[in-house]
């Protein structure tokens, strides 16, 4: 059965804005909105210069959450993520400074510049959505969103995420160059950061928590998810990297496919949302070095070889 709400219109308003900004990338949006909807953390790998960075000051201003952008660099540290303790010569004690990562939406820049010690700062942020600091324990604000982009491996400087890390995007997405259409507009049109700052948020802090409550509320038959159990079964067995697909991975793949059915205006889902959303899924979490590209296509003959029952 179609929904019509007019939270689904808001959003459905929200994304054609979107589109008509970032042009030539409309399956990219739709995943970015999908995950965003789900709010669950985004990675986006792709080379410098394709509107990675861009994206994700779109996607703030759409949702009208706030943003605090870290530069990840190869001395950034720990404490530069999460904040440290000074001393307070007026009351003798430590007191904390609350670090960038205190924020509803945090865009993790370049991630894998950082070394591995910095990197698994995010760890538990990203899971518990508190972080623990000098014995004190600080709870992050709701929604709190991690959207990281990264540079592919072979650039210099790079260092791969763990797969402790990876598990804990719940998609991934590259964006590529846009077709020469379309190149050709962006090099003409109005610069895409003024456009930005010139919109306004379409859903409010209430009005997004409740689409979140609605998508989990959406009707999934058992049959799809005995599917999505031989989906990850297959993988697990017949890909080599494939035995990284955890218990989360398969959660996230049943959450996404209800926010693809909410994107789509239907209160159940469907094998097509599943089959749109697995590649986006599950293809990080292969921690293959060929990159996503390489990764989502592995997912696709996964898909094509796991016939619904």
């Amino acid at each position: 059965m179609k929904t019509s709400t007019y939270l689904n219109d808001k959003v459905q308003h929200a994304f054609d804005t979107c589109n008509s900004i970032f042009l030539g990338k409309e399956e990219q949006l739709k995943i970015a909105f999908i995950s965003m909807l789900s709010k669950g953390h985004l990675l986006i790998e792709d080379v410098p210069g394709v509107g990675k960075t861009t994206l994700v000051y779109l996607l703030s201003h759409i949702f009208g959450l706030n943003l605090s952008r870290i530069q990840f660099t190869n001395d950034l540290l720990a404490s530069d993520i999460l904040g440290t303790s000074i001393f307070d010569t007026q009351t003798s004690s430590f007191v904390f400074n609350r670090g960038p990562i205190f924020s509803r939406m945090v865009l993790g820049d370049e991630l894998n510049r950082a070394s591995p010690k910095t990197q698994s700062a995010l760890l538990q942020a990203m899971e518990e959505r508190y972080i623990t600091v000098d014995g004190g324990e600080y709870q992050l604000e709701e929604p709190f969103i991690v959207v990281a982009t990264q540079n592919p491996l072979d650039q210099i400087g790079t260092n791969p995420l763990p797969e402790s890390q990876l598990d804990r995007f719940f998609m991934s997405l590259t964006i590529g160059l846009p077709d020469r259409e379309f190149e050709k507009k962006i090099l003409l049109g109005e610069n895409i950061r003024e456009q930005i700052n010139g919109l306004h948020s379409f859903v409010n802090l209430e009005e997004y928590l409740s689409i979140n409550k609605m998508i989990q509320k959406i009707h999934i038959e058992d049959q799809l998810i005995n599917y999505v159990l031989n989906l990850l079964e297959y993988a697990r067995t017949n890909l080599s990297s494939g035995v990284k697909l955890s218990l989360r991975a398969g959660r996230d793949l049943l959450l996404a496919s209800k926010a693809c059915a909410f994107f789509e205006k239907r209160d159940y889902v469907t094998p097509s949302d599943v089959k749109t959303v697995a590649p986006y899924v599950l293809s990080h979490r292969l921690n293959l070095r060929d990159g996503l590209t390489v990764s989502q296509d592995k997912i696709r003959e996964v898909l094509e070889s796991v016939a619904i029952r």
